[in-house]
């Protein structure tokens, strides 16, 4: 065998590899795009639910903006406090926490309490229902209650009770948005975790009209605005709605509709007195 005719390729391969080498280690040097270390420290604080209620597509992206300080320390709903303080530490800031928000149905229009048009038999999905001369239910702003809320929720916060209607769960609801996203009836909304007293309607037509499709429907009385000692109760559209940031949880408002479209848990407010007393 003729050594020359195989040191020669092997050392002209050798050289030839450590010289590339040198030049992109050179060029990663030269033209690399620094990576601020925060990053990743930001990155590791996160959850990792990618659940986009940040409103950005993702964890890394949601990194990123609160790096650039387009996103807010504050702004993951699944990391909550916790996060937000982790975050603040490592951004240099203060966490100013706002209220927890967690997704509510404001519709308690169930099959009993609120007339069906017909029978639907189709997909057991609420999009699909809607097609469907706009679903079964008279009322037109009521949860359909065909689980598609459930199918979307990442943290099983949604389940449909009796009466086919959809029920969030507060303790588990982390804020995502994506009820609300593939509610074709836009029957959820974000309210305070702390809030007691919630108007549970979303019908905007006349009060005579409500009241012949259901029974625990907003029927534009303004009783609830004229009783509420804190001018917390606004009223457009034929709806009555709570201004939280007044609101007092009295339950004042939730004694006097009489449709009982106001929803309020008396057994916090009587537990709150007693903590009181």
């Amino acid at each position: 065998m003729d050594l020359q005719a195989v040191l020669y390729p092997v050392l002209s391969l050798g050289g030839m590899g450590l010289l590339f080498g040198a030049g992109l280690a050179y060029a990663s040097k030269k033209f690399g795009v620094e990576v601020d270390p925060k990053l990743a420290l930001i990155r590791d604080a996160l959850p990792g639910a990618n659940c986009g209620g940040c409103g950005v597509p993702g964890c890394d992206s949601f990194a990123k903006a609160v790096l650039e300080g387009s996103a807010p320390v504050t702004g993951c709903p699944v990391g909550g406090a916790a996060c937000a303080e982790a975050l603040g530490k490592i951004m240099g800031v203060e966490a100013d926490s706002e209220a927890r928000q967690v997704a509510k149905v404001i519709c308690n229009g169930d099959t009993v309490k609120c007339k069906e048009r017909f029978e639907y038999q189709g997909i057991q999905d609420c999009v699909a229902a809607s097609m469907v001369a706009g679903g079964s239910k008279s009322c037109a702003y009521g949860c359909l209650g065909l689980a598609t809320c459930v199918r979307a929720c990442p943290f099983d916060a949604i389940e449909i009770v009796d009466g086919r209607i959809a029920k969030i769960i507060p303790e588990k609801c982390t804020a995502c948005g994506k009820c609300i996203e593939v509610c074709p009836k836009k029957v959820i909304d974000m309210v305070p975790y702390a809030q007691d007293v919630v108007i549970t309607c979303n019908n905007k037509e006349a009060g005579k009209v409500v009241r012949q499709k259901c029974s625990v429907g907003c029927i534009a009385c303004r009783i609830c605005v004229k009783s509420c000692p804190y001018d917390a109760i606004d009223f457009e559209n034929n709806l009555a709605f709570i201004n939280y940031e007044k609101c007092t949880n009295c339950f004042v408002c939730v004694e006097k509709c009489p449709t009982k479209a106001i929803e309020g848990n008396f057994e916090r407010r009587d537990k709150q007195k007693k903590d009181i007393i």
